[in-house]
Formats: structure tokens, C-alpha cells, sequence
């Protein structure tokens, strides 16, 4: 799994805002120390709980009581592919980090190709990536899929070593040009992108899930015979 289409334009589009929401600790029924991105919880059986949720178990209706009911649910899609379903929130207060947040659904590519059939319009977010808006009986039908993954894009840049002191030290890191890093922690589903021209991104899934991030990152058979 490439991480999510949404996340790519916004990464490439994303304006830079604190990343620490002052005064957040003093917000009526906000708690600062809650619900932060480092905050993962696993249950030694392949699954993983973040801010609250379970990944491959919450549904999108139990997401919307951690980041809010303002949220766009859509198809995105690049040209000849079928493409996620996804939602989007936009700028959630997680203790006392904000960040753009994207929820990828648990669903079957044919059931997205029947919502694509019903769809009411769809619209170029940037290049040749489409937004395809859901028929109304769909999007009540989304509420209650389970989460694939989450993807968090953090509205300040951050440095190599900033991550390392809230996460720890990666179990793999992975370099795949001189700007952009991968930090992975399998053990936790997690898969941190320190990019040094653009915007990080941080990509959760159930530990069992980890190859969904691991495995898109090995290098293809036309790589290894050419030796890039």
C-alpha cells in the first residue's frame, strides 16, 4: 500500500501552522496529554490502538468522536485505478499536537467500483488525482466500515532527531534519496516519513498489517538488475 493518495497532495500542498496548539492544556475537555501520535498501545496479538482507536476494528463513525464531525469522505483515485476510500479531517487537536488526519477504510475494490458507479461528481484535486464525491446512501454505508489505516501529517516540519526523541529509536530506518527517510517501526504498525523539501508524514496500521507500509518501500526486480 503506497501511503494514501489524499495524503500525498496535502503533503504537497500543506501550509505551515504550529504544531503545538498553545494553551491547548487550558481548552475546556481538552486533555494535553491524551490521544498524542506516540501514544500507541499494542496487544501482542498483531493489533495496535492510537488515539483511541483500533485499527482494522473502529469504525469510521467511532473516528469522527475523536477527530470531529467535519469531515470529507471520498474516492481517491489516480488514473486506471480503482482507488481508497477516504476521509479527511482537517486540522485535529491531538492533546496538544494539531495535525491534518486521514483515514483510509477497510473495504473490497469492487464494493469502491460499485460506489464509483453511483457517485455524484468527481473533480481533479491536483494533476491527474480525482476527488469523486459519494451518493448519499453510500456515505451512510462508509460510517460503519473499519479503518484500514491512519495517516497523520503534522502542520510543522519535523526533524529526524525531534521524532526519535517522542518514538524512539526505529527498528529499520530506510533512506530513499538524499531529502526523504523512512522511519519504521514494525512492532507498532508505524511508518515515519522525514522528507527535507516537503511536509512529514506518519502512517499507522495493525502491526500483522506492517507489510501494507513495508512492502511497496523493497525495490522491484528491474531495480535490482539494474542496480539502483
Amino acid at each position: 500500500m503506497k501511503f494514501t493518495l489524499y495524503a500525498i497532495v496535502l503533503v504537497a500542498a500543506a501550509l505551515i501552522v504550529p504544531f503545538l496548539i498553545p494553551g491547548a492544556g487550558k481548552q475546556e475537555g481538552v486533555d494535553p496529554n491524551a490521544n498524542l501520535p506516540w501514544q500507541i498501545a499494542v496487544d501482542g496479538q498483531g493489533g495496535s490502538r492510537v488515539f483511541g482507536l483500533e485499527l482494522g476494528r473502529s469504525t469510521l463513525a467511532e473516528a469522527k468522536k475523536v477527530f470531529g464531525s467535519d469531515v470529507q469522505v471520498a474516492i481517491i483515485a489516480n488514473p486506471d485505478e480503482t482507488g481508497a476510500l477516504e476521509a479527511y479531517f482537517n486540522q485535529v487537536p491531538l492533546g496538544f499536537v494539531l495535525a491534518r488526519v486521514i483515514v483510509t477504510m477497510e473495504i473490497d475494490a469492487t464494493e469502491v467500483a460499485a460506489m464509483r458507479e453511483r457517485a455524484v461528481r468527481a473533480s481533479y484535486m491536483e494533476s491527474t488525482t480525482r476527488k469523486i464525491t459519494l451518493h448519499p446512501d453510500d456515505l451512510a454505508l462508509v460510517e460503519q466500515l473499519p479503518m484500514r489505516a491512519i495517516s497523520l501529517i503534522p502542520t510543522v516540519n519535523l526533524d529526524e532527531p525531534t521524532v526519535i526523541h517522542r518514538f524512539g529509536s526505529p527498528g529499520e530506518r530506510l533512506a530513499v534519496s538524499d531529502k526523504r527517510v523512512h522511519l519504521l517501526y514494525p512492532e507498532r504498525g508505524l511508518d515515519i516519513i522525514i522528507d527535507g523539501e516537503g511536509k512529514e508524514l506518519l502512517q499507522y496500521v495493525a502491526p500483522r498489517n506492517f507489510f501494507l507500509l513495508r512492502d511497496p518501500l523493497r525495490p522491484s526486480e528491474a531495480e535490482k538488475v539494474s542496480g539502483r
